[in-house]
């Protein structure tokens, strides 16, 4: 596999009248933040730009929209470029895998190691901390008109992905775009808030419920919890406010891997997956039919969710036993 070069697709970009952008499903802050940078850069340059998505938007990513998301499938009938963000392959975003097609040009922008080059125009950079710091150095071959909002989706996008600068995928070059960011005059205090202390009471319920579900493994190597429909039910949440479950079991003293099964329909389950220090579960993820990073991956489980937790807990007890 070889990389396009930012500026072919910078080229591809500048050359096209329309482009949507397709962020993957369960939406993180480094997908959305990503493509809402890219798109209000080439709405400024008079671009008929949209992000395209098929489910809600997290509560706490909504400051973002700036009327750039839509549902609609028909908002371009024949897009001139589709450019997929922070995923690598249409499994992401399996039901606007059709639309995305219809494209005269397509083009991938990702940093997950497991991505297999499949458009005409392909970035993949598994060492980059966050897709938005791809998206950064993007925008600077687009000869972008930075403002502050777009320097806050930047912002987003590799906080988030980078754990507020605590995981251990954070760069130097990470801490130079910020710096870079702050000149623009982005408020990081305002965006942290949004991101971080904007949380419903619904979701501190649906915590509090999942983790009652909480089973201790490998001698306390490995930790797993599980969200139901009937969960969301019980609470008011939403599926979406289960995020963050899989790094508050990490941090427990002692767990190497951290494992939260949810429950989306009968025989439809994503597996969350997390490492500290020793452990990788972009394999475990891979054995499971899904992919992402050393520490942090992910992958779907077409079954009951009994037996999706049985299977990821088989796979656990086996990467456990496998730490040095």
């Amino acid at each position: 596999m070889k990389n396009n070069s930012l500026k072919e697709i910078a080229q591809r970009l500048n050359a096209a009248e329309s482009v949507l952008l397709f962020p993957h499903v369960n939406l993180d802050g480094d997908a959305l933040g990503s493509a809402a940078a890219l798109c209000k850069a080439l709405r400024k340059k008079g671009k008929n730009a949209w992000i395209l998505l098929e489910d809600d938007i997290p509560a706490n990513l909504r400051f973002m929209d700036k009327g750039y998301c839509t549902w609609d499938f028909d908002i371009i009938q024949n897009p001139d470029v589709c450019v997929c963000v922070d995923c690598g392959d249409t499994g992401r975003f399996e039901k606007r895998a059709d639309k995305f097609g219809t494209a005269k040009e397509t083009v991938c922008i990702d940093h997950h190691m497991t991505t297999e080059f499949f458009c005409d125009y392909n970035y993949v950079d598994a060492q980059e901390a966050a897709t938005g710091q791809i998206i950064f150095e993007l925008l600077k071959e687009l000869e972008a008109d930075w403002d502050c909002e777009m320097g806050e989706a930047i912002f987003a996008a590799i906080t988030t992905d980078t754990g507020d600068f605590q995981y251990s995928n954070t760069q130097k070059k990470s801490h130079l775009i910020t710096a870079e960011l702050y000149d623009l005059g982005v408020d990081f205090n305002k965006v942290s808030v949004e991101l971080y202390e904007n949380v419903r009471m619904e979701k501190i319920l649906l915590k509090n419920r999942s983790m009652d579900t909480m089973k201790i493994i490998g001698g306390g190597l490995g930790a797993i919890v599980y969200v139901t429909q009937d969960m969301l039910k019980e609470t008011g949440a939403s599926m979406d406010e289960s995020e963050g479950l899989a790094q508050d079991l990490r941090s427990i003293a002692g767990v190497e891997y951290s494992a939260v099964v949810k429950e989306y329909e009968p025989e439809k389950a994503r597996v969350s997956l997390r490492a500290k220090r020793r452990g990788d579960v972009s394999e475990i993820a891979r054995r499971l039919g899904g992919g992402g990073h050393t520490k942090a991956a992910g992958c779907t489980i077409y079954a009951p969710i009994d037996v999706a937790v049985k299977a990821v807990e088989e796979e656990l007890t086996v990467a456990i036993e496998e730490l040095d």
